[in-house]
């Protein structure tokens, strides 16, 4: 089968195949949040506010996306999508800096550079050197993927400054000892840098080790769903598995590295926020 043999062929599949999802239907899968909020008020898990309350934030939130999107697909004009991109970052940043307890010092631009230099160095690599579309700045390729390696940078930054910062604080005499017998501040903290990195990439590797064996990722299914070739599905999860996984790391190494710089004075020494 040919190129445009094929593509009239996925086009006939997409348009006899996709089941709509009108509104009754809507309102019958929100049934599921009403099984897990009485499930929650039966076991007494003190959780039934925030699923109600996370419901009615992702109804409404994946709404305005959905109408901004569908603008944003009209438009084409990279100053907009760039922006968009922008502050997709710094939400995503301030999201990751709440879920830190410690107090550091100018931790939200810390978590902002962290999440925005490893995404888009991912997401320029993914769209110029593996997608490679007509225009770089299509809209299409580019919010979804940076959506995606966004979301999955800023959890991977929140575990990461969770984890480190923590450290820190319940290690300063481990660390102030090594650096009374001489080590260097980077020396002295490298074992928690190690593990907080690590425990920032954990949630992905797991993801990545069970991939089609025990789940389907998220975009594979939903394009499976969609009419796609599940060989292609394949394809473009494989590329969002590598560009996330790459971002976490990436992102978590340079979260970390400012954050050492505010636990340090310049003469070396250990100080506590």
């Amino acid at each position: 089968m040919d190129n445009r043999s094929a593509a009239i062929f996925y086009g006939e599949l997409l348009m006899t195949t996709v089941i709509d999802l009108n509104i009754p239907k809507m309102a019958i899968a929100i049934g599921m949040i009403a099984i897990a909020t009485s499930f929650s008020v039966w076991q007494k898990l003190d959780i039934a506010k925030n699923l109600i309350i996370a419901t009615f934030r992702s109804i409404i939130q994946l709404i305005v996306v959905g109408f901004l999107l569908d603008a944003v697909f009209e438009i084409k004009q990279p100053v907009v999508i760039l922006f968009i991109i922008f502050l997709m970052s710094l939400m995503a940043a301030r999201e990751a800096k709440n879920r830190v307890r410690e107090k550091v010092p100018y931790v939200l631009p810390i978590m902002w550079i962290s999440v925005i230099v490893g995404t888009l160095a991912i997401l320029a690599y993914t769209t110029f050197l593996v997608i490679q579309p007509d225009t770089w700045y299509s809209p299409q390729y580019l919010i979804p993927l940076a959506g995606m390696i966004l979301g999955n940078s800023m959890n991977g930054a929140a575990i990461a400054a969770e984890r480190f910062t923590q450290d820190l604080v319940k290690r300063s005499r481990e660390i102030e000892t090594h650096l009374c017998l001489g080590a260097t501040p980077q020396q002295a903290i490298s074992n928690y840098q190690t593990d907080a990195i690590r425990a920032a990439m954990i949630p992905t590797i797991n993801v990545m080790m069970v991939a089609g064996v025990v789940s389907l990722p998220g975009m594979m299914t939903g394009q499976i769903l969609s009419g796609t070739s599940p060989l292609l599905a394949v394809r473009y999860q494989l590329v969002i598995l590598f560009a996330i996984t790459t971002a976490n790391l990436i992102t978590a190494l340079i979260l970390t590295t400012l954050v050492t710089r505010q636990f340090f004075t310049p003469a070396q020494q250990l100080k506590l926020p």
